[in-house]
């Protein structure tokens, strides 16, 4: 079936290359810099990537990353312009990450009004990471079924609340270096074991809402709230996604229980990626999280759940 919109994302859907690519989805890609260097987010298309991020990590030296400028966006959306008649629709890394998508709003006003004729639209995904990827790979479901552009922005701004990004951290003091958790907070709970839950609120920013004692009760919260919140509960059949910033055994561990919990998901139906090196320069190694299709995530601030 002809497809009907082009379909474009961003390299934080943390997701192989490979998969992104074969899907036909243009990426526009993150960097991140290291001693005043460079490095391109690489989704994988070099093996020695990650470990070489790793390896800065573990030499104390941070990363820093910055938004998408307006310019980048203005090329990238020009060159899609170039290579097709289609209408193409963004879909943005999320706005409770990152201020880039009003740089891509920016652009698409700018290129609308240089190409008058032609149709770009731009969504703020309010996901992150590979929950960002879902959404996309949703779409690109939409837009492979011979939907049309206005049929997949209506079910993606409709849906893309319902993405659920359940997550814990046995690293801490990166997400007290982003500002997402206090020093003291991050120490005692290092000392103690104690690894804090966290999630994406509505509008896509980190929370930290509960905390347990030890990598498996982690797990095994983090496969509660799944079932609380997922689409059937416990007999979800929707997408899951897990990924994990260089702790595949935690990740394994995970699938384990959620193909134990999920009668009607097998271990098939689990994809398992990569954290990249954008989302990793913020929550360091040692992320579990798990992505999956449910009721609308609640705001911030609200009552332990």
């Amino acid at each position: 079936m002809q497809n009907q919109f082009l379909l474009s994302c961003e390299s934080t859907v943390d997701m192989p290359y490979s998969y992104v690519n074969c899907r036909g989805i243009p990426l526009i890609f993150y960097t991140y810099a290291v001693d005043g260097i460079e490095y391109v987010d690489d989704m994988g298309r070099d093996p020695n990537a990650l470990p070489r991020f790793y390896g800065f990590i573990d030499e104390g030296k941070l990363p820093s990353t910055s938004m998408l400028t307006e310019i980048k966006y203005v090329e990238f959306f020009e060159q899609l312009l170039s290579q097709t008649d289609l209408p193409i629709l963004h879909i943005n890394f999320g706005s409770g990450m990152t201020p880039s998508v009003n740089n891509a709003y920016s652009a698409a006003k700018l290129l609308k009004e240089k190409y008058p004729n032609r149709r770009l639209e731009v969504i703020d995904s309010y996901c992150s990471s590979s929950g960002y990827g879902m959404l996309v790979d949703y779409a690109a479901d939409m837009r492979d079924e011979g939907r049309s552009i206005d049929e997949t922005i209506e079910w993606v701004n409709a849906h893309r609340r319902n993405i659920h990004h359940q997550f814990f951290s046995t690293e801490l003091k990166y997400f007290r270096r982003s500002g997402r958790m206090s020093g003291a907070t991050a120490m005692l709970a290092t000392v103690l074991g104690i690894c804090p839950i966290m999630r994406l609120d509505v509008d896509g920013k980190i929370i930290a809402y509960d905390k347990v004692h030890g990598k498996r009760n982690a797990v095994k919260r983090t496969v509660d709230m799944m079932e609380a919140h997922a689409v059937d509960g416990k007999d979800y059949t929707g997408k899951c996604f897990i990924c994990h910033s260089n702790c595949i055994e935690e990740a394994e561990r995970a699938k384990a229980a959620l193909v134990e919990r999920f009668p009607k998901l097998s271990a098939d139906d689990i994809r398992i990626f990569d954290i990249g090196t954008i989302i990793a320069a913020h929550c360091g190694p040692g992320t579990v999280a798990v992505f999956f299709l449910g009721d609308e995530r609640a705001p911030y601030p609200e009552s332990k759940e």
